[in-house]
């Protein structure tokens, strides 16, 4: 039995109303301060669990359980676990190395680091590439979630796909729009609490219905074709270290040089508090990745064990289809509410991450109140900057409605490797090259250019294959280019 469009609509709205509950109580005090860094009074567990529901987002949740069935896919099987364990890696140097040099030098934008290091140009460069990542990336996310809703709820209402996206972007600014990070890092929680709760319903259900318990889903995925993790031929895009490297530095960039989810960890008391919320978030998350990957092969099991094995034309289509349309309504209902959550709890602290950026490293707000601008019109600015960015991501949406056609999961992590890479090679520089001054100029855009736009030739048109793995190439040839361009430093460096 499905739910109907009317019944859909009315989960969203009740939802809808929570939240904007919370943010008319984190959102009093609309200052830059709170909004920016929420004064730094963040409890550090809460931002971890948060953070959980934050890095799923709408692609893990709908994307990684349809993908499982995919087994042509480089995240077909369980082969997404070989990512999940680099990640940890990843998250460790997050932790040691990244995190306290943030809290060192007491940033709001994590990017104000390379001007500190480097200069201004260098300092736009990875702004810039930051706003790029990350508008594209949450566009990724929430355009996932408006297909399926558009599917089961606007298509039967005969509502535009631009209406859909329109409608949820404008909930998303309109209760972000005061509180910001103060007013995230509470709604993530909520967020990823109706995720969880999403999956665990979904699974009773599925070990419910067919007799099996706790032990009886582990053994029954164990023993499918589907739970195949490692993979050691080095010619295919699954391969172990290509997959677990890329992981690794995926967690670094994707997190440790994203301004959206360091934001969350910078709004902590201090670092020690930031260094235990980092590491407990990393154990948490690799148990929840492999309980997303596990939900897919027992939603294939179900269906064959059902004998309606369908497999949409989307493999994100999957979950959605098997939660609305197979399952009883109080699982389709559980599933909705974890599917919203994930769309606003990933748009969200983007959406407040991209205005936090461009107000601080292109408007230059810290700057303007240390010679004089006004609290009142330095927040009118930013209304506007939120605006912005919630057009533009709109945009960017409608435009991939057009265009996409692979897994978003494997889409997403595709163009990551290309639009972070500069961030990597650019960091990596400042941080581990203490000896050395690049010559800030306009060959730093230039090459953070160049170097994404050579590794797509290298892994397009040689029989180099390196996946997800592109990643670190790009990192090391925006590594070498700066090295071409630097000197021997006078004195030692940040």
């Amino acid at each position: 039995m499905s739910l109907s469009p009317a019944v859909i609509i009315g989960i969203i709205i009740v939802y809808m109303l929570v939240l904007f509950c919370i943010s008319w109580l984190t959102g009093k005090d609309s200052s830059n301060s709170a909004f920016f860094l929420g004064k730094k009074e963040s409890p550090w567990y809460v931002v971890a669990f948060g953070m959980i529901g934050a890095s799923l987002s709408g692609v893990t949740f709908i994307s990684i359980p349809g993908v499982i069935g995919n087994f042509s896919s480089v995240n077909g099987q369980f082969s997404y676990m070989q990512i999940a364990l680099g990640y940890m890696v990843g998250y460790a140097v997050i932790a040691l190395v990244l995190m306290p040099m943030y809290y060192r030098l007491n940033l709001t934008s994590i990017y104000t680091y390379l001007e500190k290091r480097f200069g201004t140009w260098s300092y736009k460069t990875g702004a810039a590439f930051f706003l790029l990542s990350r508008t594209i990336g949450a566009s990724f996310r929430l355009f996932l979630v408006a297909l399926v809703l558009q599917q089961f709820v606007f298509d039967e209402l005969g509502v535009h796909f631009v209406v859909n996206v329109l409608f949820t972007l404008l909930l998303i600014w309109l209760y972000t729009l005061k509180g910001g990070i103060r007013t995230i890092v509470w709604t993530d929680t909520l967020q990823t609490t109706f995720m969880l709760l999403a999956v665990f319903a979904t699974l009773y259900w599925i070990g419910k219905d067919l007799g099996w318990g706790i032990s009886g889903m582990v053994s029954a995925v164990a023993d499918s074709d589907y739970s195949k993790m490692f993979f050691g031929d080095v010619a295919q895009d699954k391969f172990f270290l290509k997959q677990f490297m890329s992981g690794a530095f995926i967690a670094i960039c994707m997190t440790g040089l994203d301004q959206d989810m360091m934001q969350k960890n910078n709004s902590c008391k201090n670092i020690g508090e930031a260094q235990l919320n980092m590491f407990s978030f990393s154990v948490v998350l690799f148990f929840v990745n492999l309980l997303f990957v596990s939900l897919g092969a027992l939603l294939y099991l179900y269906a064959e064990a059902k004998g309606f094995m369908l497999v949409p034309a989307r493999t994100d289509h999957m979950f959605p289809t098997m939660a609305i349309e197979y399952f009883p309504p109080f699982i389709g209902v559980v599933f909705l509410i974890g599917l919203i959550a994930a769309a606003y709890s990933s748009a969200d602290s983007a959406l407040t991450a991209l205005t936090t950026s461009f107000c601080i490293d292109f408007l230059g707000f810290e700057k303007k109140a240390l010679t004089g601008t006004s609290d009142k019109e330095l927040e009118n600015t930013r209304y506007k900057v939120h605006i912005g960015f919630t057009i533009l991501v709109l945009l960017v949406i409608i435009i991939f409605n057009y265009v996409l056609e692979r897994e978003v999961i494997s889409s997403l992590f595709m163009v990551a490797t290309y639009t972070y890479g500069p961030l990597l090679g650019l960091y990596a520089f400042g941080l581990f090259i203490k000896d050395r001054q690049i010559r800030d100029s306009i060959l730093v855009p230039i090459i953070c250019i160049a170097a994404p736009l050579t590794g797509y030739l290298l892994n397009t048109y040689t029989p180099i294959n390196l996946g997800f793995a592109v990643l670190l190439l790009n990192g090391m040839l925006t590594f070498a280019g700066l090295w071409a361009i630097s000197e021997k430093a006078t004195v030692e460096r940040l």
